[in-house]
């Protein structure tokens, strides 16, 4: 019988678990979607730490992501490089911080960079302009469009700047006890409450009315269906550093 395939060394694994949210299982899993997307650049050792990255056009199109209007700030939230690509530290990362198991503070931080368009630290109107348009897919007016984005932080901006900084999103986040349960990789669904909060500021345009939903998990259908019930490990993971390795 030939020798087992070695992926990682147990060193790389015992790293990996202290970063990560994962068992060394999930990682090896990780370790085989990674590489099914492009098997012939992803090598299946990486006992060497091969400099491998993955562009962003295939990560986007992974079941997880391809339907999420974000998909494209998501994965650029997670590159190192800046250019959207993702190694396979990169990817480990990205799944890490939108699992089930990572806590409030460490997702509100990547969904706060999702939300930056503009990366400038502050999430302003523009953000806010860009965010509803992908979430009702520009179906509504220009006028709209501000009358929503003025009214977000008129109600959530607390120093009166005009523009959310992390502590407002973060008081807002406080707000939305379901975020945890949304902010996480699943089919169709990427949730936080930037998106509630502009989805029930829409309320306020009396004509406005979601597509019809394709599928009962789509995503704009179970946002609408959370805003109409009028819902408002030990570990800290940040981005896996180079000794995580």
């Amino acid at each position: 019988m030939g020798n087992k395939q070695t992926i990682f060394t147990d060193e790389q694994l015992d790293a990996y678990q202290d970063c990560t949210f994962f068992t060394r299982k999930e990682i090896l899993r990780l370790h085989g979607r990674y590489h099914e997307m492009a098997p012939n650049v992803v090598p299946m050792d990486y006992t060497k730490d091969p400099d491998v990255k993955l562009p962003m056009q295939l990560i986007i199109n992974m079941p997880e992501l391809k339907e999420n209007p974000f998909k494209e700030r998501i994965v650029a939230s997670f590159s190192e490089d800046g250019e959207g690509s993702l190694s396979f530290n990169d990817f480990v990362d990205m799944f890490s911080v939108l699992s089930e198991m990572a806590p409030r503070e460490l997702k509100a931080i990547y969904a706060f960079k999702i939300y930056d368009f503009n990366t400038d630290n502050f999430i302003c109107k523009a953000d806010l302009e860009k965010t509803l348009n992908k979430l009702t897919r520009e179906e509504l007016t220009e006028e709209e469009i501000t009358l929503v984005c003025e009214k977000v932080i008129e109600e959530a901006d607390m120093d009166g700047d005009g523009k959310l900084g992390f502590a407002d999103f973060e008081n807002m986040i406080s707000k939305a006890p379901d975020f945890l349960s949304y902010f996480q990789l699943r089919k169709h669904l990427l949730y936080t409450a930037t998106q509630q909060k502009l989805l029930g500021s829409v309320e306020c345009i009396p004509e406005f009315k979601f597509k019809e939903a394709q599928e009962s998990d789509d995503l704009h259908l179970q946002l609408l269906s959370h805003c109409e019930s009028g819902a408002p490990r030990n570990q800290s993971s940040s981005h896996i550093e180079n000794d995580c390795q």
